[in-house]
């Protein structure tokens, strides 16, 4: 399997720490208000990536945090707590405002969305004591200084190599560049630890060596990291817009600590806009799946939608493109429900092997290359598309049921989108009906023939009438 290595720049064959087992870290949600589909859509490739690796005969030991404290509004450590800023909104505890949108994520992403539940699922709240033995112990080496008043800093000065994730220019940031913090020795220095506002109380704030505070937001990452998959990781996920700074300075401190590599591979997914906008509560702009299943839309074409583009490069949305995903999906879920259409008379086994089964058979095979290739979604749902395009004018007589549930089952397993589960077969009353159409339509009887076909189209079933005879899909 190859992936583009944010690191180097560069596509690389996958090579792990031990053989067969993948380290991955994802980075996961602040959970200070309800989700938008831009906050989802990573995850959303990620989930392809696991079930790939899966696939591949990979065991995938994943850990995804929650960030529930110590994420700032500002990345140079001079902005509120997102989740104290969240609760004052709301006109309640920080506490309660976790534990609130804890709640809806999970619903959203594991119900919803259908998300494989990572190994480990780690609150920040629930790593306070390692994040302050992790702070002591950079502390201890020489790779901090306190600022009167602030809290604990990393010093970057004391890294040879820091930055080198975005290809910073630490002397162009340096020059001329007044730090927001006073004290802060250099521009890219960054908390370890943040000290509560003095003359004031805040929700969630704990005694520690330097005064009683919370940790920065990049110390959770580390250390739930290091705690739960050890001192190096195999891959490490999330947006790009966390490549200059959450994710430099994840490496600054573990590697400052451990002296040891933290990721081989780092995996970075573009953001999607909303008409061409980027996404702003202030805007007025946000999108969530709520909004998506309120206008009666399925998730699953939310999915092709987010998947019809590569994870690197920037997407968009509107409902004209979430439509059009809406028709693909089913496009999908038509040729899912020939499989029931097979003649039962005959059995599959028996059935000559045309050039469709070959087709279906070498689709499985083709879409998993595709994904081979640093998760190339795109190319995967035109095989896909492709695959399923040429069985529209094949009788069923010809289509071997078997192939074609193998493709539905690598669907299902690669893109997490379950075919079969929402394409259940017709009653039997209702195939009787088909065949009284048919009979019907044999003899010309144009008005029983229709009357079948809207009693049928009001139970939500639609009839095509082709050159290889009468297909059924659903009407919805």
């Amino acid at each position: 399997m190859k992936l583009h290595n944010t690191l180097g720049n560069a596509k690389e064959e996958l090579r792990t720490l031990q053989p067969d087992v993948v380290k991955l870290y994802t980075c996961g949600l602040t959970v200070y208000s309800q989700p938008h589909i831009g906050n989802w859509l990573g995850y959303l490739y990620w989930d392809v990536l696991v079930r790939v690796l899966e696939d591949e005969g990979y065991t995938v030991d994943r850990t995804q945090n929650i960030t529930d404290v110590g994420h700032l509004t500002s990345d140079d450590d001079s902005g509120e707590d997102k989740m104290e800023k969240g609760a004052k909104a709301e006109g309640t505890t920080a506490w309660e405002v976790a534990e609130r949108y804890i709640a809806v994520a999970e619903h959203e992403g594991f119900e919803l969305l259908g998300l494989k539940r990572p190994t480990h699922l780690v609150r920040a709240t629930d790593y306070i004591e390692q994040q302050i033995a992790f702070a002591k112990a950079l502390e201890d080496k020489g790779l901090t200084y306190v600022i009167e008043g602030e809290g604990l800093y990393f010093d970057t000065s004391k890294l040879h190599d820091y930055g080198k994730l975005a290809k910073l220019d630490i002397s162009g940031l340096e020059a001329g560049k007044r730090v927001a913090v006073n004290g802060k020795r250099l521009v890219t220095d960054f908390a370890i630890w943040k000290l509560s506002p003095q003359g004031s109380k805040r929700d969630m704030e704990w005694d520690s060596p330097w005064g009683k505070g919370f940790p920065g937001w990049h110390l959770e990452c580390s250390v739930i990291a290091r705690e739960t998959l050890g001192d190096e990781i195999d891959i490490h996920t999330g947006g790009i817009d966390h490549i200059p700074v959450h994710h430099t300075n994840e490496i600054a401190q573990t590697e400052g600590l451990t002296d040891r590599p933290f990721a081989r591979v780092w995996l970075h997914n573009n953001h999607i806009k909303i008409d061409g906008t980027k996404i702003s509560k202030s805007i007025g702009n946000v999108v969530t799946l709520g909004d998506i299943v309120q206008k009666g839309y399925d998730l699953n074409a939310f999915k092709l939608l987010a998947f019809s583009k590569h994870y690197r490069t920037e997407g968009n949305f509107d409902w004209t493109i979430m439509e059009a995903a809406a028709n693909r999906l089913k496009n999908w879920q038509t040729t899912a429900a020939l499989r029931h259409q097979t003649h039962d008379t005959l059995d599959d086994d028996d059935k000559k092997h045309t050039e469709h089964d070959a087709s279906l058979l070498a689709t499985v095979g083709a879409i998993k290359e595709a994904l081979a290739n640093d998760l190339d979604t795109p190319a995967a749902l035109a095989i896909i598309d492709q695959a399923f395009s040429s069985l529209e004018n094949v009788s069923v007589d010809h289509i071997n049921r078997h192939s074609l549930v193998a493709l539905l089952e690598a669907i299902k397993q690669l893109f997490g989108i379950d075919l079969i589960g929402t394409t259940p077969d017709i009653s039997d009353d209702q195939k009787r009906r088909i065949l009284e159409r048919e009979r019907a339509r044999d003899i010309k009887d144009w008005r029983r023939s229709d009357e079948i076909r809207d009693e049928l189209s009001a139970q939500g079933i639609r009839l095509n009438d082709t050159a290889n005879g009468t297909v059924w899909s659903y009407d919805k």
